[in-house]
């Protein structure tokens, strides 16, 4: 298979061009790649002539020459077009016949030219050699190909265990929650194994045409971190447990601790603060403690005592407050009930039942197992609470509220009071300053104890504009949040009775007759009650 070609032929002082058509089902001649060629090398010619000459090989399928210029011979020798890919990865050409007779042009001058106009790299030996062995023209060739890079990969980091443990007991055929199946410690054996790290690939630079290097992408390198109680190998891409206890990932740390087993917390044990996890098989006794670093689970009840946790906190059998209790979590918080309690939870709350109590939750509030309801106390969640049964037949002040993590509201509160006042400690910190540095420049000595009560000042100052603007930025961040209250809702499965106090966001509704199987949700700047 051949293409077909064109060229110039001298005829009696004169230039004629010829048009050969293609064989075995090559391509024709384009008219306008004739006319190209024509113009480059400032041929003479009528172009509806040349249009006749191609059109003539198109209809007949043979062999057509005419006259283009009686009055000029055009001795061309064989050239080639050169074609550079945009992305300088491919260089191709697209040979032509000289005229006849003419000189052609030798494999060696083909390499020379292609070196004088840069292209040093992937050249195509064989295509070469097969074009002037068998001169294709009109016949797109590729002479070069660069070298594509090889993309490597960002390290990689792989964990053996549940890196986010979600709360949500499962409930019995029965309607009540399963308080022992929550799927929340990750329990590990010495020699498990706890995470692999695969070291990040740099790849391979590519190369142009031009000889030029072609880098690839930047990866990302990454370390593994951990805390006591962990092995970590030579190369330091594996780490495994030393210890039996349970492993959490904190702040991109794996961290392992042993288990605190107790049977009960009272008389016998004090007081109890702990960095890792806190097991009580019985119960946690009025005006006692416990503060542990990592889960609390309590298999009895819990009365008037304080428990603080850094991960979650489960109480099987439920919590009687007496109106001092206090439950605090940066996780999750399950208990079977809540009576006179203040519990403050970062993550969700999830009890069957909650009585005159205090709670909020810096997500979700779930209340609705067997019994589900929600009477007397404030109950507050950032995105959502879901219950069985809202306030009391007997009027009990019961509000409920969604829409802004509450711990975000009180320091929004407090950082909106505190700008002014740092503001004004600056006023007057300021007009001193600058009173003590015009007395400086006009040549007033200060005595020692002056020069430090300067020297105090600028400190305080100092301090006061870095407190401002931390303060600033945490304000602006805290405006956005609290602005977002459109996704939040309260869904009651059962009853809602008259009474209850509904808040979203920044607007609020006081229930008057009672409602039930509904949802709760902001729109167009009011509480709406649509269906569930």
């Amino acid at each position: 298979m051949a293409n077909g070609y064109f060229q110039l032929v001298c005829v009696n002082g004169g230039c004629a061009l010829r048009v050969v058509p293609p064989t075995d089902g090559g391509e024709l001649v384009a008219l306008k790649e004739v006319m190209n060629y024509l113009d480059l090398h400032k041929v003479t010619y009528d172009s509806k002539q040349v249009g006749v000459i191609v059109n003539a090989v198109v209809t007949s399928g043979k062999m057509a020459q005419a006259i283009i210029d009686p009055t000029k011979e055009y001795r061309e020798r064989e050239s080639y077009l050169f074609m550079p890919a945009e992305d300088r990865m491919s260089v191709a050409v697209r040979f032509y016949a000289p005229t006849e007779g003419c000189e052609l042009m030798t494999e060696q001058e083909f390499y020379n030219d292609l070196k004088l106009k840069g292209i040093i790299y992937g050249i195509d030996e064989a295509t070469v050699k097969g074009f002037f062995s068998k001169r294709d023209y009109c016949k797109t060739i590729e002479v070069a190909h660069g070298t594509v890079p090889v993309q490597g990969h960002d390290a990689k980091i792989e964990y053996f265990f549940h890196t986010e443990p979600h709360i949500k007991p499962a409930l019995n055929e029965d309607g009540s929650v399963n308080f022992f199946e929550l799927g929340t410690v990750n329990h590990v054996k010495q020699g498990d194994l706890l995470a692999r790290r695969t070291p990040e690939d740099r790849g391979k630079d590519g190369t142009d045409v031009y000889g030029k290097p072609i880098h690839p992408r930047q990866v990302t390198a990454q370390i593994l971190h951990y805390g006591h109680n962990i092995h970590a190998s030579e190369d330091k891409n594996e780490l495994t447990s030393e210890v039996n206890g349970h492993v959490q990932l904190i702040d991109g740390s794996v961290f392992v601790s042993d288990m605190l087993e107790l049977t009960n917390v009272d008389n016998s044990t004090g007081n109890i603060k702990y960095d890792g996890s806190v097991h009580v098989s019985g119960n946690v006794v009025e005006n006692f403690s416990l503060e542990a670093g990592g889960n609390v689970t309590v298999d009895g009840v819990v009365e008037g005592a304080h428990i603080i946790s850094g991960g979650d906190i489960i109480i099987a059998r439920g919590m009687n407050g007496m109106s001092k209790g206090i439950l605090e979590a940066k996780g999750n918080v399950v208990v079977k009930f809540l009576e006179n309690a203040t519990v403050k939870a970062t993550g969700s709350v999830t009890a069957e039942s909650m009585l005159h109590s205090f709670v909020s939750a810096g997500a979700e509030i779930l209340c609705t197992g067997k019994r589900g309801f929600i009477t007397g106390g404030r109950v507050s969640a950032t995105s959502q609470i879901k219950v069985r049964t809202l306030g009391s037949s007997l009027g009990a002040d019961t509000v409920i509220e969604v829409g802004a993590d509450p711990a975000m509201k009180m320091e929004f509160s407090k950082l909106t009071k505190a700008i002014p006042e740092i503001e004004a400690q600056l006023k007057q910190i300021d007009p001193v300053l600058v009173n003590i540095q015009a007395k400086l420049q006009s040549g007033v000595k200060l005595e020692p104890n002056q020069m430090k009560y300067v020297s105090t000042l600028v400190a305080t100052r100092k301090q006061k504009i870095e407190e401002l603007e931390s303060s600033k930025k945490r304000l602006a961040e805290l405006q956005e949040t609290l602005g977002f209250s459109a996704e939040s809702s309260i869904i009651v499965e059962g009853e809602v009775y008259p009474g209850t106090k509904i808040c979203i966001g920044d607007v609020s509704k006081t229930i008057q007759n009672a409602v039930k199987y509904c949802r709760f949700i902001k729109s167009q700047g009011d509480v709406k009650i649509t269906s569930i």
